[in-house]
């Protein structure tokens, strides 16, 4: 009895110690947590006061995608190359380009369709696609003309690229690693000429920090209007990505091409037919001339556009370290008004005209001033 006594106290005391260290404690807690998160007595958030209006900046950021989206599209370029196990394998390239009338006119980098010997296929923004002919192309400057037949199409309105400014807003819209649609937006950065990947080279340039990738190339770079002031045509990158420094081609200099492009398939350049020497402070002291910069005529070519206008070379022999050239012609000191201290600066101005265009050519003749009218003509070799 008494062994019985002592082993029911035992029970008693480690089902006691059980209760209030164990069960008890976990049981409370369980039920607790359960009915705090089934049952909250309040929930407490912050919320916004409403919807808050956009800003002007916004709001302009949004009217230009709009304005502009409709007339921006993708350009795939359809190719094939060989592969020494497999023959030839399908590739496609991918670019950008925008509508330039409603007869389905668009206009992109050569580059983007150059090697598309199995053709060019153009997607809208609606995701709508057409096959595209190549209507012109100008490798030297990288442009390029395609046109689709497609109903209801939106023209993009083409801008002045003349007298940018740096600092500036720009946006670019294109389709980045095939991202459709894509806007992005910075400034210029700066206004200078940079030899493309062919060895041409852009007269002023529009270098900008907005962000140009792969698949940009084509696509319209805008004004704080929406309206296009250039094309995007490259980046400046080790690694082949947006590095902050991209490159469009002025709208200018496509403007100028667009009527050759669109009628002839090809540009006429427009060329003086001269040839020329810069003139720097030295040379025009020895020479005794009135200006100390412009370009020396020291040959026109027989039945050019100069000669026919009456612009005259050198006729007096001399030698410039070791190379004979001709004296006493005219001095091209300005065309249309712009200064010409060099041939980049002639150059720049000739890719702003074709062929056919007249000019006012402003000269020293014998140190006095003259202004003749020259109607360009087509001369691949000479300016």
């Amino acid at each position: 009895m008494r062994i019985l006594r002592t082993a029911i106290l035992a029970l008693l005391i480690a089902g006691a110690f059980f209760y209030f260290t164990t069960w008890r404690s976990n049981s409370t807690s369980v039920l607790h947590t359960n009915d705090w998160l089934s049952h909250p007595g309040k929930v407490e958030i912050t919320e916004a006061a409403g919807n808050e209006g956009l800003d002007s900046e916004e709001q302009n950021n949004i009217l230009v995608y709009r304005k502009n989206i409709p007339s921006v599209v993708n350009v795939t370029s359809h190719s094939t190359a060989f592969d020494f196990f497999y023959g030839l394998v399908p590739q496609e390239g991918q670019g950008s380009g925008f509508v330039i009338d409603k007869d389905g006119h668009i206009l992109t980098n050569y580059h983007v369709v150059a090697d598309a010997r199995q053709g060019v296929e153009v997607t809208l923004h609606n995701r709508k696609k057409y096959k595209a002919t190549l209507i012109g192309s100008d490798p030297a400057h990288d442009l390029a003309v395609i046109q689709i037949k497609a109903p209801d199409l939106v023209p993009a309105v083409l801008g002045d690229s003349r007298n940018l400014q740096v600092g500036q807003k720009v946006y670019a819209i294109g389709n980045p690693f095939g991202l459709a649609g894509t806007m992005t937006r910075g400034i210029v950065s700066s206004i200078r000429p940079v030899r493309e990947p062919n060895g041409a080279t852009i007269d002023e340039a529009i270098q900008t920090d907005a962000a140009i990738n792969p698949g940009n190339s084509g696509g319209p770079l805008m004004n704080w209007h929406g309206e296009v002031i250039g094309i995007n045509t490259m980046i400046l990158s080790s690694v082949g990505q947006n590095s902050g420094v991209g490159f469009a081609i002025p709208i200018n200099t496509a403007k100028a091409v667009l009527n050759d492009l669109m009628t002839l398939g090809r540009v006429r350049r427009p060329a003086l037919g001269v040839r020329t020497i810069p003139i720097s402070a030295e040379l025009a002291d020895e020479m005794g001339l009135p200006v100390d910069y412009g370009l020396l005529i020291v040959q026109v070519v027989a039945g050019g556009s100069a000669d026919r206008a009456g612009l005259r070379g050198g006729t007096e022999r001399a030698y410039l370290g070791n190379t004979l050239i001709m004296l006493g012609g005219d001095l091209i000191v300005a065309i249309d008004g712009q200064k010409i201290e060099d041939t980049d600066g002639l150059a720049e101005i000739m890719n702003d005209h074709r062929a056919g265009d007249t000019v006012k050519v402003t000269i020293y003749r014998n140190k006095k001033k003259m202004e003749i009218d020259v109607s360009l003509g087509e001369n691949r070799e000479q300016v």
